[in-house]
C-alpha cells in the first residue's frame, strides 16, 4: 500500500494547475443563522467537469510516462469520476474506458461521452463493476485509475483543501461528504500537515453508513449495493482510504434522505447554486448536530454539480 505524502500534493498541485479551476468559497448569513455557526462553502461544483475528481484525474493523467499514456487510461465509476477522468484523458489526447452502472444519471453518461470517454454498462452493484472492469482493463491494457483508492487522486484531492485554507481565515472544521474516501483522504492528507488542530468530519447518507459502521467497528464493513438519492456516495472504503480515515477522521455523521434532499434543496433556493445530492449531505449533517458545529468556523466542501435536471429528487412522485 503506497501511502500518498504532503509533498505528492505538493507536486500534484503544481502539475494539475493549468487543467482545473481555483473554485470559490462561498458564505450565507441565512444559513449561518440558521446553524449556529460560520459556514464556508468550497464550491467544487463550479469546477472542471463539475466535481472535485478532476483533481485527482488530472494528476494520474498528467503524471503518466508517455509509453504508459498512449494505451489509455480506464476506471468504474457511477460518474464524477467517470467524466473526470474522461476531460483529463482528452486534454491529454489519449483514451479513455470508463465502466458505469446502467443506472447512473444520464447527465454523468453524457458528460462522459461528450469528453470523448467509452462507456462499457455494469449492474449497480460492486461486484458487477469490479468484474465487468476486469473485462474492460484486460482487453485495452489502459493503466487503471482507481476512483479514490490511488494515491496519485487522493493527492490531487488534496489540493481542494489546501485552497480551502487559503482562501479562509482560520477554520476550526471542514466537513465533507464519504462514499469511497477520496476526497476526506485527501483533506486529511492536507489539514494534518498544514492545520492539524482543524477537525475533519465526514458526512454520509444513513442508507449508504458502511463508512460510520466501518468507523465504530475498527475494520471496513463493505456493502454491495445500497440504496440512496446520494448516487456519489455509493461505494465501500478500501485499504488507502481507510487508513486516512482510521488515523485523521473526528467522527463520520449521517443523514436521512429526507434531510439530504431538504439540505440540496435549501443551497438551491438561499445560495442560488446547482449541486448533487451526494453534495448537500454535510450540510444536513450540520443542521442534524448543530451542537457540534455551534459557535464554530467549519469550511463545507461541495463536492460536485452533476445534477440531472430532469430528476430532481424533490419533483419525485
Amino acid at each position: 500500500m503506497q501511502i500518498p505524502t504532503f509533498d505528492d500534493a505538493t507536486a500534484a498541485r503544481e502539475r494539475i494547475a493549468p487543467y482545473i479551476h481555483r473554485t470559490p468559497v462561498l458564505t450565507s448569513s441565512y444559513l449561518n443563522e440558521r446553524t449556529g455557526a460560520q459556514l464556508f462553502f468550497k464550491c467544487e461544483n463550479f469546477q472542471k467537469a463539475g466535481a472535485f475528481k478532476v483533481r485527482g484525474a488530472s494528476n494520474a493523467v498528467f503524471g503518466l510516462p508517455e509509453e504508459i499514456a498512449q494505451k489509455g487510461v480506464a476506471t468504474h465509476s457511477s460518474g464524477n469520476h467517470a467524466l473526470s477522468l474522461s476531460y483529463a484523458a482528452g486534454r491529454r489526447g489519449i483514451p479513455c474506458y470508463v465502466v458505469m452502472p446502467r443506472t447512473a444519471p444520464q447527465a454523468k453518461k453524457d458528460a462522459v461521452i461528450g469528453y470523448g470517454g467509452t462507456i462499457t454498462e455494469c449492474e449497480p452493484s460492486t461486484s458487477s463493476r469490479e468484474e465487468v472492469f476486469a473485462q474492460v482493463h484486460a482487453r485495452t491494457g489502459a493503466d487503471f485509475v482507481h476512483p479514490y483508492n490511488d494515491p496519485r487522486v487522493i493527492a490531487g484531492q488534496a489540493t481542494c483543501s489546501m485552497e480551502l485554507l487559503e482562501q479562509t481565515d482560520g477554520l476550526d472544521a471542514v466537513v465533507a461528504p464519504i462514499g469511497g474516501g477520496g476526497m476526506i483522504s485527501g483533506t486529511c492528507l492536507s489539514l494534518s500537515t498544514l492545520a492539524p488542530e482543524v477537525a475533519i468530519y465526514a458526512a454520509e447518507p444513513e442508507q449508504a453508513d458502511d463508512a460510520a459502521r466501518s468507523f465504530r467497528a475498527g475494520h471496513i464493513i463493505a456493502d454491495d449495493a445500497p440504496q440512496t438519492v446520494a448516487d456519489g456516495l455509493k461505494v465501500p472504503l478500501k485499504d488507502l482510504t481507510w487508513h486516512f480515515v482510521k488515523t485523521h477522521v473526528s467522527d463520520i455523521l449521517t443523514a436521512s434522505e429526507e434531510e439530504i434532499i431538504a439540505a440540496m434543496k435549501l443551497i438551491w433556493q438561499r445560495m442560488k447554486i446547482v449541486m448533487e445530492p451526494s453534495s448537500a449531505v454535510p450540510l444536513a449533517t450540520i443542521l442534524k448536530n448543530p451542537d457540534v458545529f455551534a459557535g464554530k468556523r467549519v469550511g463545507v466542501i461541495i463536492t460536485g454539480g452533476n445534477v440531472d435536471l430532469d430528476k430532481l429528487p424533490w419533483m419525485q412522485g
